[in-house]
């Protein structure tokens, strides 16, 4: 049976369409609609606008007290992008704050990874630099029409969560909640305690703007840049590496050949010289009792597998762990 070509949707509709979306994300969606992979401007003004809003620094300048909020906002909402098993109200605190990323919503998130994972650096792979361009991999996919639902096959086990699903629908709220917050703590901080030297708006692009964009783009290089540079100690039938300055960069998330090859831990620096700030604050978390079931890797999955201990053809052992 022949593959069905991409609908190419009228141009108004497609305008009115990513307008919509901006505020509602189911705005327009037909799960079964197969929609060509191209970039789409109107869809992508938000995105573009948090970039430009980055040059707001030459006009609001710099303060040691932006910049440290702007830091600490980065550590803390790059920490939020992992996965942990806890309660229901805790799991709604995590994803609202995932959310203040600005990186889609949470099953939007959940979904897209689970897939690269299924996919990964083979054709169905919507980010993988090995099939698609540097630029592609990297940023381009999140602009497309094709990459837009949430696949719902791929988190059926968190659509039973309607506060998870209303996040998810309407995921532009908790980042301009965020942006606000910024801005009121800038203009708290000038009222009370001038000598800072900071602003409400230096706060806003500092805190929100500034932040966010290096967030993004510093999640972004996983899928991108963890593909094509670093080691691979493990086989695992894509190209994803291990890098200590991306692992630095994303607080563990580098050690991307690891979390392909047993994807079932939080865990991605498996040897102690693999700094993995997240797991470090994961594992505190489950002694605060808030989060539990941090899988850890066993020392006979750690070792198994290796390419540079590889057995004769024929007697490879395969990959641990569930990729889908």
């Amino acid at each position: 049976m022949a593959e069905t070509a991409p609908t190419q949707r009228p141009l108004i509709k497609r305008l009115m369409i990513s307008i919509a979306r901006w505020f509602d994300s189911t705005a327009g969606v037909n799960p079964a609609e197969k929609l060509a992979p191209r970039f789409e401007l109107v869809r992508s003004i938000p995105f573009i606008g948090l970039h430009l809003m980055c040059l707001g620094v030459l006009w609001v300048g710099v303060s040691p007290v932006a910049v440290g909020v702007a830091a600490f906002m980065y550590f803390i909402r790059m920490f939020a992008i992992t996965g942990f098993y806890t309660n229901r109200f805790w799991q709604f605190v995590f994803a609202v704050w995932g959310n203040t990323a600005t990186q889609r919503g949470p099953l939007w998130w959940a979904a897209h990874h689970r897939h690269h994972h299924k996919f990964s650096d083979t054709e169905p792979d919507h980010h993988s630099p090995i099939i698609h361009t540097l630029y592609w991999s990297h940023m381009g996919w999140v602009s497309s029409a094709s990459t837009y639902a949430t696949d719902e096959q791929y988190v059926k086990d968190w659509l039973k969560f309607p506060e998870l699903r209303l996040l998810n629908r309407f995921e532009t709220v908790v980042p301009f909640l965020t942006g606000a917050a910024m801005f009121v703590l800038g203009w708290v901080l000038n009222t009370l305690w001038p000598h800072l030297g900071t602003s409400a708006m230096q706060m806003l692009i500092w805190g929100y703007f500034i932040s966010t964009v290096v967030l993004f783009h510093g999640t972004c290089t996983i899928n991108s840049l963890n593909h094509l540079m670093g080691r691979r100690r493990y086989e695992t039938g894509d190209n994803s590496r291990n890098s200590l300055l991306l692992a630095f960069v994303t607080l563990g998330e580098g050690w991307h050949n690891n979390h392909h090859y047993y994807p079932n831990t939080a865990r991605q620096g498996f040897y102690w010289w693999e700094i993995d700030i997240t797991y470090y604050g994961l594992k505190l978390l489950s002694w605060l009792g808030i989060i539990h079931d941090l899988k850890p890797v066993a020392r006979e999955v750690r070792e198994r597998n290796h390419i540079d201990k590889r057995a004769p053809a024929g007697l490879a052992p395969t990959a641990v762990g569930d990729q889908a």
